[in-house]
């Protein structure tokens, strides 16, 4: 229906949303511009190009503007009057999709991006999230799995509006529990012809399987029951012989999907034989419990992953039969792995309950999964949930396969993790201690003091055990046998050392370390005014002999937490702590003469071998 809409349309880019002062919007989910869009004093502004999704589910195309003039926000607006096409529906109406895992494994990766682009689209578009459990499979489905996968979306923070634990208007939500409806449209699609009885043998079937493999052909039903009289099958039926259900596909024709993802997507229905829609023990197919599944649920869309897109024209066709409306399907790219194989096991973690053990966090984990095929055009990379919901748009998602690379969801859990406040990361820090035995309690002040310490340098919380032990140890000897201790070995690191060695005895250091960082830092600078050193050749020695590493946090601070984690007893020996006293007599234990011996010769030989 065309109208022309005579009240102005604030286009707002920065917020990707429109209103409407005035206009009557109030059946509108969708409107296009179909002309260039102007200021109200006719300058003109760009040309349609761009899709936005808006708040009230409504899309609006618009050109790219470009202004000096700002409105509200620091946004860019604009006043058109403009011709639009308006589909009648009511707002709020909104899409219907689903979520239908099986119940035969863990939550993949893969499965949980299918889920959340779901929950996204629903989000965005003011419609329901629905979570269906595919458990036709008898004999692999438990419902262990089941509960794993919904302890594991209720993780991600993924809140279905139907779902098998909450019910809903279109329940059952478990295909085995939906028995009773699938037997009605296989009676319903008997009835009408588009089904029939196979009474084949498991023989007969697998000769026709061997004759197509040596013709070069996809396996396909040649068998005689699509056109057996009556009296043939009523026969078979007086001896009890076992039969099957088969949908029975036109031979002529084709089956064409406009994927919102892929576009235009064809099938010749002479490329596929009559399949299977009754199993002889009376369990029903997966396609056609997904059609009937799909329809009665009234889904609107179905975004689910490419592999699924040969079983759309098995569905479509099911569809037709039964005279329901086909959904609109959206159908997302593979997650590879670096190496472009097929993600798996190999490759080590893949399931979402993997990496919840690991330490990863939810909000990291759903920023990564959506970024894997689908961006918002920008080069922002870090986002809320709430901002995802507000940006998400399906016409984003691309058609290339995403690689999927731990490196960067590692770094991204960091952005996430390091944003928390610092009394979040404590408790998590100090729950990871406790567990990995670390530590005796997982609060106070040691695990307050050590969670802002390495909470710059920890990206995913698990990692913070061999960050503490590291931070707790005292590797002096390994340090100074490296090569790039050399530079500091040859710069008389002795006299740091025999420096501190004599603020370890007279009690300086240590009230340097209670006195706190500016106690500390006039101690350090002290130590440099003696010694003539600065920067550099100042901060490095005194790390080297204080902390035994080239690299960590603050020294003072080190320090401080080393002698709470001691006197606390919070701290057990399974941590490695080595207290101030023992690095003492570590540090004074050293021979110098033979460190620089020791790299003199590891340098000679590097020298050698390089020539």
């Amino acid at each position: 229906m065309a109208v022309a809409m005579r009240s102005p349309i604030w286009v707002s880019l920065s917020r990707c949303s429109a209103a409407a002062p005035n206009a009557s919007l109030a059946v509108a989910s969708a409107v296009k511009i179909t002309r260039s869009v102007f200021f109200s004093a006719g300058t003109r502004l760009g040309t349609p190009s761009q899709l936005l999704q808006l708040r009230c589910g409504c899309s609006v195309e618009v050109g790219r503007f470009y202004s000096n003039s700002s409105r509200g926000n620091g946004g860019l607006a604009a006043t058109a009057s403009v011709k639009a096409d308006v589909a009648e529906e009511k707002i709020g109406s909104g899409c219907r999709v689903r979520f239908a895992p099986s119940p035969t494994g863990n939550l993949h990766v893969g499965g949980a991006r299918t889920a959340l682009f779901n929950y996204l689209f629903a989000k965005s578009t003011g419609g329901k999230f629905i979570l269906r459990v595919e458990d036709t499979d008898l004999e692999r489905s438990t419902r262990q799995s089941e509960e794993a996968m919904i302890r594991d979306l209720q993780w991600l923070g993924l809140e279905w509006d139907e779902g098998p634990d909450i019910g809903g208007e279109y329940g059952p939500y478990r295909q085995s529990e939906r028995n009773e409806i699938y037997q009605q449209y296989v009676e319903k699609l008997l009835k009408s012809g588009n089904v029939y009885r196979c009474f084949c043998s498991d023989e007969e079937l697998e000769a026709m399987r061997a004759e197509c493999k040596a013709k070069n052909l996809p396996p396909k039903y040649m068998g005689k029951w699509g056109t057996a009289s009556d009296a043939e099958v009523e026969a078979e039926l007086a001896k009890g012989t076992p039969f099957t259900y088969r949908f029975r596909v036109p031979q002529e024709g084709s089956v064409t999907i406009n994927d919102l993802i892929r576009g235009e997507v064809s099938w010749n229905q002479d490329t596929l034989g009559d399949f299977v829609v009754l199993r002889s023990n009376g369990q029903p197919v997966y396609n056609f419990c997904v059609a009937v599944d799909d329809a009665t649920m009234k889904i609107t869309h179905v975004i689910r992953a490419e592999e699924h897109l040969p079983n759309t024209l098995r569905q479509a066709l099911i569809y037709k039969a039964l005279g329901f409306k086909m959904p609109q399907f959206g159908h997302v790219s593979l997650i590879l792995a670096p190496d472009r194989s097929k993600l798996s096991k190999r490759h080590g973690a893949t399931s979402i309950g993997q990496f919840k053990e690991l330490g990863y966090l939810p909000a990291a984990m759903i920023n990564y999964l959506v970024l894997l095929g689908w961006n918002d055009g920008s080069e922002e990379e870090i986002f809320t949930v709430q901002q995802l919901i507000e940006k998400f748009s399906i016409d984003r998602i691309t058609k290339s396969a995403a690689i999927f690379d731990l490196v960067k969801l590692g770094w991204m859990n960091g952005q996430h993790l390091r944003s928390l406040p610092v009394e979040e990361i404590s408790k998590m820090f100090g729950e990871q201690w406790l567990r990995a035995g670390l530590v005796s309690r997982s609060e106070g002040p040691f695990i307050d003091e050590g969670a802002v310490l390495l909470k710059n340098g920890t990206d995913i919380v698990s990692d913070s055990e061999e960050s503490l032990k590291q931070l707790l140890a005292y590797p002096l000897h390994s340090t100074l046998e490296s090569h790039q201790a050399k530079e500091f070995v040859d710069d008389n690191l002795k006299e740091v050392a025999d420096a501190v060695l004599a603020a370890y005895d007279s009690g300086n250091l240590q009230t340097a370390i209670d006195g706190g960082h500016d106690t500390w830092k006039k101690w350090v600078n002290g130590v440099g005014k003696a010694l003539k050193r600065k920067g550099k050749r100042l901060f490095m020695p005194v790390r080297i002999v204080l902390t035994g590493r080239m690299q960590g946090p603050d020294i003072g601070s080190t320090l401080a937490l080393l002698k709470e984690g001691q006197t606390s007893g919070v701290v057990t020996p399974e941590a490695g702590l080595v207290p101030l006293e023992e690095r003492k007599e570590i540090l004074r234990s050293v021979d110098w003469s033979a460190v620089s011996q020791q790299l003199s010769k590891a340098s000679e030989g590097s020298a050698v071998l390089a020539h």
